[in-house]
C-alpha cells in the first residue's frame, strides 16, 4: 500500500472509533444512568391515561362569566378487559339491548383497538351516572367513568356569537391541521369557541397509573414523576354586554332578522341578534347530538346568524353613503337641491316616489330627513356619471364602487366569528356579464337608493354608521377585547385604525347634520331619546322571492341605522326585521330602545310602553310559527338545566 495513503486510512479509522464510542457512550446512559424509558416501555403494567384541561371561560365587557364549565361524566370502555361483568344490568342501566351493545364493543375495537380506552356512552345524564355510580364493581374491570368537562352558558344567550364545542369528527382527524387531537377529543365548531379554539383548548396533560394483574388500576405510577400536568385554556374577555344582548334578544323574539351594536371608538361589539334564535345550553350535555339535528331542520333557521350571514338591500339607510360620495367628488354641495314632484324622471320613465310636498329636498339635509328617492337617484347619477371619469362605464361606476369597498361593503370586514358574508357591490364587470355589455346610470340607478343589485350585511351597516359618526375611521368589528395571559398577536389587527377614502370632515358634518334631522324632525321621530342626539336613517328594502317559479313582490323588509350621542358616538346600531313594513315602525323603535338601554341603563318611564308593544309585536309567519319547534326547544332547555327533567 502507498506511503501517501496511510494519513487518509488513519483519518477513516479515527472517525469509526468516535463513533462507536458515542453510541456506547448514549446506550449506556439511556439503560444505566437513565430510568424513564426503561420504566415507560412498561406497556403492561402502566396505564397512560389522559388528563383534559378546563377550557378557557368568555366574560363579557363587565367581567361576568358568560360561558364557563361544568363537569358530566362519560363511561368508557376498554375492550379487552370487559369480561365477566353483569351486561344485562349495565344495558338497563343505560336504556340499551344486547345487540346495541356488542355494536359499541365493536366499534371502540375499530376506532381505537382492544386494548385502549373509547367512549360507550358520552355525557351520561345526572340519573344514569348515579346509578352506574352506585353499581360500577359489577362493571370492571373493563368499565370505568371519566369526567367530561361541558360548556355551560349561565345567561341563556348569544347562542350564535359564542358557538358550541362537539367531538372532532373522524374526516377531521384525518386533516393534518388537527393531528394534535385524538379520537373522543372535543373542538369548537361555531362561533367564538371555533374561532379561538387553539386558545381556549389548553394543553392535555397525561397521568400514568399502574395497574395490576387484573388490569385495575392501583395509583400514581413511580409517584408521578413521569405525569404531566394539563394547562388550563385561557380566558377571553368580550366587549360584548351580555344584558344589552339579552335585552336585544327579547325585542326581537317573535320577528326574523338582527340587531348589530358597536362601540365607535374600538370597533368592539356590544351585542349581536339574530332573530330567532335559540338557548345555547341545547347544544351542551346529554341531549346535544338530538338538539342540533331539531334545530337545524327548523324552519325559521335559528342556527343560522343572520347579522353576518344574511344579505339585504339596504335601503334609504344607504343614502348617507351616496351623499358621502357625491360631496367628495363635488359633484353637489350642501345646498345642491332637486325639484322633486313625486317621481324621478331623469331616466327614460318616471320612477315614483313617495313625496309631493314642495321643497323637501331643497337641499342635501332636507333631502336626508325627508328621504327623498328622486333626489339620491340623481346624486348617484351625478356621481357615476362624472366627466373626470369618462362617464360610468370608462371609469365612474369603479370609482364608485372603490368607495363603497373602502366603506367596508362587497366584502368580508374580518369580524372574529366565522361564516361572514360578503355581500354585492356592483362593478362594470358585473353588469357587463349581465347586460351583455349594455347598461348606462340608469340601469343601475336603483343603487342611489340602495335597491338593485346592492346588498350588505347588518354588520356592515352598523361598521358604515361607525364610520360616519367617526368621520371617516372605523377599527375591525370585533368581540375578544383580551385574551388572559396572552402573548400572541392575535388581536392586534383590531387594534389597528383604518381611515376610509380621506372624505373631508365638511361632508360628514353636512351628512350628520341631515341624519340628526331624521331623528328630531324627520321620517324616525319615533328613535327620540329624550337628552340624548341622535343621527339615524330609517329604510324600508323592497323585498322579493320566488314564489311558483316566479319573482314575486314580498311584504318589505324594514331597516334602521343610527349612531349616538351624534356629537361622541359611543353606540352605533344597525336593525334589520324582515317581511314587517316601513323601517319607522319597528326597526327605529327597537334601535332607539338598544341606545337607550346601553346609554342610560334603563328605559324611562315615558318609553315602557314602547317597549313592551314591541317586545310583544309577532311579525314572523304564522305558517311559518306553526312549523317551527323553537318555542318547546327553548323551554326544555330551561327545564333541564334547572335539572328537573
Amino acid at each position: 500500500m502507498s506511503v501517501f495513503n496511510q494519513p487518509r486510512k488513519r483519518v477513516i479509522q479515527a472517525i469509526i472509533l468516535g463513533m462507536v464510542v458515542l453510541i456506547i457512550t448514549r446506550l449506556f446512559f439511556l439503560q444505566i444512568v437513565e430510568k424513564k424509558y426503561a420504566k415507560l416501555a412498561d406497556a403492561n403494567a402502566v396505564l397512560r391515561k389522559v388528563v383534559y384541561p378546563s377550557r378557557g371561560i368568555i366574560y363579557d365587557r363587565q367581567n361576568r362569566a358568560i360561558l364557563s364549565n361544568d363537569v358530566l361524566y362519560d363511561l368508557v370502555v376498554t375492550p379487552a378487559s370487559a369480561k365477566n361483568i353483569d351486561t344485562a344490568y349495565l344495558c338497563k342501566i343505560l336504556n340499551i339491548d344486547k345487540e346495541e351493545f356488542r355494536k359499541r364493543i365493536v366499534n371502540a375495537i375499530v376506532r381505537n383497538g382492544r386494548v385502549r380506552q373509547s367512549v360507550f356512552a358520552p355525557l351520561l345524564p345526572a340519573e344514569v351516572f348515579g346509578q352506574l355510580q352506585e353499581s360500577m364493581y359489577l362493571f370492571q374491570p373493563g368499565f370505568e367513568l371519566v369526567p367530561r368537562q361541558i360548556r355551560s352558558y349561565p345567561y341563556s344567550a348569544a347562542a350564535n356569537i359564542l358557538g358550541y364545542i362537539g367531538e372532532i369528527s373522524p374526516e377531521r382527524l384525518k386533516d393534518t391541521a388537527y393531528s394534535s387531537y385524538n379520537s373522543g377529543d372535543y373542538l369548537g365548531l361555531a362561533g367564538l369557541e371555533r374561532t379561538y379554539e387553539a386558545v381556549l383548548m389548553g394543553t392535555r396533560g397525561i397521568q400514568y397509573l399502574v395497574k395490576d394483574n387484573l388490569n385495575r388500576p392501583q395509583g400514581a405510577y413511580e409517584n408521578g414523576e413521569f405525569d404531566s400536568a394539563a394547562v388550563a385554556g385561557k380566558n377571553l374577555r368580550l366587549s360584548l354586554d351580555i344584558e344589552l344582548q339579552q335585552f336585544g334578544e327579547k325585542l326581537m323574539k317573535g320577528k326574523m332578522g338582527s340587531i348589530v351594536a358597536i362601540d365607535p371608538q374600538t370597533g368592539g361589539i356590544l351585542a349581536m341578534v339574530s332573530a330567532p334564535t335559540f338557548d345555547p345550553n341545547l347544544l351542551t350535555g346529554s341531549y346535544r347530538s338530538t338538539n342540533s339535528v331539531l334545530l337545524n331542520r327548523d324552519t325559521t333557521k335559528p342556527t343560522f346568524n343572520r347579522a353576518i350571514q344574511a344579505t339585504y338591500p339596504p335601503g334609504s339607510t344607504f343614502k348617507p353613503m351616496i351623499a358621502l360620495v357625491g360631496l367628495d367628488e363635488g359633484v353637489i354641495t350642501p345646498s345642491f337641491g332637486y325639484p322633486c314632484g313625486g317621481a324621478y324622471y331623469g331616466c327614460s320613465r318616471p320612477i315614483k316616489c313617495e313625496h309631493h310636498d314642495a321643497g323637501h329636498a331643497a337641499n342635501l339635509r332636507l333631502a336626508l330627513s325627508h328621504s327623498c328617492n328622486s333626489y339620491f337617484s340623481h346624486v348617484y347619477r351625478l356621481s357615476v356619471d362624472a366627466a373626470k371619469f369618462g362617464g360610468i362605464r370608462s371609469g365612474g361606476l369603479q370609482k364608485w364602487s372603490d368607495y363603497m369597498n373602502s366603506f367596508g361593503f362587497g366584502h368580508r370586514i374580518g369580524v372574529d366569528v366565522p361564516s361572514e358574508a360578503r355581500g354585492i357591490v356592483p362593478t362594470p364587470a358585473f353588469y357587463d356579464k349581465m347586460y351583455k355589455g349594455s347598461w348606462n346610470s340608469c340601469t343601475s340607478v336603483f343603487l342611489g337608493i340602495g335597491q338593485g343589485e346592492l346588498t350588505l350585511t347588518p354588520l356592515q351597516m352598523a361598521n358604515a354608521m361607525c364610520i360616519v359618526a367617526n368621520r371617516g375611521s372605523y377599527f375591525i368589528p370585533h368581540f375578544v377585547q383580551s385574551i388572559d395571559n396572552d402573548d400572541t398577536h392575535l388581536l392586534d389587527k383590531y387594534k389597528e385604525k383604518h381611515v376610509v377614502a380621506h372624505i373631508s370632515d365638511t361632508a360628514y358634518s353636512a351628512v350628520i347634520h341631515g341624519m340628526t334631522d331624521v331623528v328630531e324632525s324627520g321620517t324616525g321621530r319615533v328613535a327620540q331619546i329624550e337628552g340624548i342626539t341622535i343621527g339615524g336613517k330609517t329604510g324600508t328594502a323592497e323585498n322579493y322571492g320566488i314564489v311558483d317559479g316566479k319573482r314575486t313582490k314580498l311584504k318589505n323588509h324594514a331597516a334602521f341605522v343610527a349612531f349616538a350621542p351624534a356629537e361622541n358616538a359611543r353606540i352605533a346600531v344597525a336593525v334589520i326585521v324582515e317581511n314587517s313594513g316601513f323601517g319607522a315602525r319597528y326597526a327605529a323603535p327597537i334601535a332607539s330602545l338598544m341606545m337607550e338601554k346601553y346609554l342610560k341603563d334603563s328605559i324611562s318611564s315615558k318609553r315602557q310602553a314602547l317597549m313592551k308593544t314591541v317586545m310583544e309585536t309577532v311579525t314572523l309567519d304564522p305558517a311559518m310559527v306553526a312549523k317551527s319547534k323553537l318555542d318547546s326547544l327553548n323551554n326544555s332547555a330551561i327545564i333541564k338545566k334547572n335539572g328537573t327533567k
